[in-house]
């Protein structure tokens, strides 16, 4: 799995084949370190190495995070400084070019260095110098002191332990002067390596934020605008050193801090499925998906441009990538489509518009949607769920504008398939290590954690149960089926289990035996990976800790929502739901040009989140709402990666190529408002839940109303079909400026909320597109 852009690269000399070397050891220990810690719960795991080490506490798996979190840390920054050094990568420039290079390299190791040290100085689970010192001892041996005086004093059970006492030893004022040198540098560094649209958002909050931190010190916070002080504007005494508990809480909170929940998300939820990714890669799966995906098309008018769509659908959700699925897919499919008559930016269109689904096509969406989870407290299993419908509508789409540009060019199904797009053996083997670690994240996410009950199916499967006394119990479970139930609806471990299993079905293979060291090499390639991911997740972490300091957004927020009271409007009314949605739109696609999709949906939802929810929407269909407008961003013109991608394999004027996928994938840009609308399309309770109060949103009772969700998707297909028809300004014949005009006002009124609204304009479409096709049934086959 990989993000949606890849990083931006200057063209380095080559570099010694020791750094090559060191790299390749560090990413491949790196990765081994990660995949022991986020190791499941396999049954007698933990009690194995209990025995083994005789310490009740001692495990190989799930590691400490006050260790673990500030250790991989400086581990994964040096692996950038040594992929990505710009003193190699400046070789051929200027002394002082190459020595300030050298500088940026050193630079960012010894801020890595810096905020590890300084984390674990400053956290209470460790007080580093007080370990040396000697006082960590005496504190806890203290605290556990006061802990047993109180429970005698109240004839409690003396404890045994304490919790972690302050540290009697920081940094001090040091840590404001190293969290603002190390911040500067991992910016720095990641304008090389992401570029400066992604980092700019959070230079600029940054620098907001280090103005009004001056404001607050020299002229204090009397009299002054909300918006030009920050969260120290709290404290009795104006000095940074009384604030320190503040910067403190910026590195070490788990929750907003510096190393917190973004690390965590990428180490503990992220992990297995980029090494999955890695190793995917390593297999020769692609060529297989592709034909597979024409020998189910091969009957359709649009043959290689509908094998393109379910071959990006199918590869993109393994790789999430928009940019990395068109070259992998696009090289084979766009050739295809041009040979059988597509023009060169429809193709190119399509195809990108095609690979940019797979980050929002279930059940592996991309490094954003695991983010999603972490904000919103969404488990990823209800993501899946919830991403569902939209993304089958989304390809119905592509799939539509295919039929259309098929019909409108006259292109007619071959039927037959040459010899080498025909499936071999090898391919169905390279078939099964796709599908086979896919399905088994899938089964594993879906399958609730309360599968095993009390049933006779359970006690088929050998559950020894215990009813007595009125009550049902599971006393023990077979082994297989405890680690099956250990696995079931956790993310990680399904993550953990399809690499396991891909591994196994790589070995079945006989090339890959000839060659075993692939394996290595994908996990090496998969720990460089996880380490340039986690310094762009750096400049998002900035502008985290920068809005907590700040309370930016939820100052614009409260302001908005103060307007539209002094209106005497509801926060509620659908009319400024959409004005904010629309504006959210805007800034999710700008942001997002030139810049992956991670990045984006994260600026926008700390940013535009707390205004979205105080208009009445629930904190997940906010959420998803800003992930697809920063999924989309990959095929907005003016800068559409993945448009840009594919117009270098047709040879297409980019600019066209990007406002063709726009055309194909349009549903990208239309699907969100339409689940704003209709939060029940999501299928979860979590998209119809006010933030605010805790209970369901006006109109939902926590009951999904079948008959009324067919009726509504029946709405969406007619409204897709109008859309995708007149984009294409052909149906089963060319269609006149007044009829698409028609076709497109008519697909915004059946998805409005009256029912006086969307009954009249479903009935017209049925008739309009009736008479279109009796007025052509003998011009174009159907």
């Amino acid at each position: 799995m990989s993000v949606s852009k890849t990083p931006h690269l200057a063209q380095p000399v080559d570099k010694p084949i020791l750094v090559e070397r060191l790299v390749y050891i560090l990413a491949l220990f790196l990765v081994l370190l990660g995949l022991v810690n986020v190791t499941p719960a396999i049954p007698g795991w933990d009690a194995l190495w209990k025995d083994l080490t005789g310490n009740e506490f001692f495990r190989i798996r799930r590691f400490p995070t006050e260790w673990l979190f500030p250790i991989t840390f400086f581990w994964m920054m040096l692996i950038v400084a040594l992929k990505h050094s710009m003193w190699n990568s400046w070789a051929g420039k200027s002394a002082m070019m190459r020595r300030l290079g050298l500088f940026m390299d050193v630079a960012l190791i010894i801020a890595a260095g810096a905020i590890s040290l300084t984390y674990l100085i400053e956290i209470e689970a460790v007080c580093l110098i007080d370990v040396f010192t000697g006082d960590r001892e005496r504190l806890i041996a203290k605290a556990l002191q006061a802990e047993i005086e109180f429970a005698e004093l109240y004839g409690l059970p003396a404890p045994d332990s304490a919790d972690d006492p302050g540290c009697a030893t920081t940094m001090g004022s040091w840590l404001i002067l190293i969290m603002f040198a190390s911040v500067v540098a991992f910016l720095g560094y990641n304008v090389k390596v992401w570029g400066l649209p992604l980092v700019l958002v959070s230079i600029l909050i940054a620098t907001y934020t280090f103005l009004t931190i001056l404001n607050w010190y020299f002229f204090g916070p009397e009299d002054q605008n909300k918006y030009l002080v920050t969260i120290l504007s709290s404290e009795e005494t104006r000095s940074l050193g009384a604030s320190l508990g503040f910067f403190q809480d910026a590195l070490i909170n788990q929750s907003s801090g510096l190393l917190g929940r973004f690390i965590n998300v990428l180490l503990v939820l992220v992990f297995p499925y980029v090494i999955l990714g890695a190793l995917f890669g390593k297999c020769a799966g692609g060529q297989s998906l592709i034909k597979l995906a024409f020998g189910a098309t091969r009957n359709l008018r649009g043959g290689p441009a509908h094998a393109a769509v379910v071959s990006s659908a199918m590869f993109g959700t393994i790789t999430g990538g928009p940019v990395v699925n068109v070259l992998s897919t696009g090289v084979l499919t766009i050739p295809m489509m041009l040979k059988r008559g597509f023009s060169k930016v429809f193709a190119g269109g399509v195809e990108a518009a095609a690979s940019s689904g797979g980050a929002i096509m279930p059940p592996i969406m991309g490094v954003a949607a695991f983010i999603m989870a972490a904000l919103t407290g969404v488990p990823y299993r209800e993501i899946i769920i919830a991403a569902t419908l939209p993304a089958l509508f989304y390809f119905f789409c592509l799939f539509l504008s295919v039929v259309f540009q098929a019909r409108k060019q006259n292109i007619e199904a071959v039927g037959e398939l040459s010899d080498d797009m025909k499936l071999t053996r090898e391919d169905r083997l390279h078939l099964m290590q796709i599908f086979g670690p896919v399905l088994l994240v899938l089964v594993l996410l879906l399958t609730p954690k309360d599968a095993v009950g009390c049933s006779w199916y359970s006690i088929m499967l050998g559950a020894v149960v215990d009813q007595s006394g009125g009550s049902c119990a599971i006393t023990s479970l077979p082994w297989i089926i405890e680690l099956f139930q250990n696995a079931a609806g956790d993310a990680s471990a399904a993550g953990w289990w399809a690499v396991f299993f891909l591994i196994i079905l790589m070995f079945l293979d006989k090339e890959f035996r000839a060659k075993p060291m692939k394996i290595f090499d994908g996990l090496s390639q998969a720990g460089v990976t996880i380490s340039t991911l986690f310094l762009m997740f750096m400049a998002v972490t900035v502008i985290d800790v920068c809005l907590n300091f700040t309370g930016l957004a939820k100052f614009v927020a409260v302001d908005v929502l103060g307007f539209l009271n002094s209106f005497d409007v509801s926060a509620n009314s659908v009319g400024f739901q959409l004005f904010a949605l629309f504006l959210t739109m805007l800034l999710a696609v700008l942001l997002g040009m030139g810049m992956p999709a991670v990045p984006a949906y994260i600026n926008v939802a700390l940013l535009m989140g707390p205004m979205l929810v105080g208009l009445g929407l629930a904190t997940f269909t906010a959420h998803m709402f800003i992930f697809y407008f920063a999924v989309a961003s990959a095929i907005t013109p003016p800068v559409a990666l993945a448009a840009f991608a594919a117009a270098s394999i047709t040879k297409a004027d980019p600019m066209k190529t990007g406002f063709s996928a726009v055309r194909s994938g349009i549903v990208m840009f239309t699907i969100p408002f339409v689940f704003a609308l209709y939060p029940e399309m999501l299928l979860i309770d979590k998209a119809v839940i006010n933030p605010n109060d805790g209970l369901f949103l006006d109109g939902y009772d926590g009951t999904l109303n079948l008959g009324w969700l067919a009726y509504l998707m029946l709405r969406i297909a007619v409204a897709l079909y109008l859309v995708s028809s007149a984009l294409a300004s052909f149906d089963r014949s060319k269609l006149k400026p007044l009829e698409v005009f028609a076709r497109l006002a008519l697909a915004v009124l059946i998805l409005a909320r009256p029912i006086e609204i969307y009954g009249v304009a479903l009935v017209a479409s049925i008739a309009l597109v009736g008479w279109h096709t009796v007025r052509n049934r003998d011009t174009v086959p159907a």
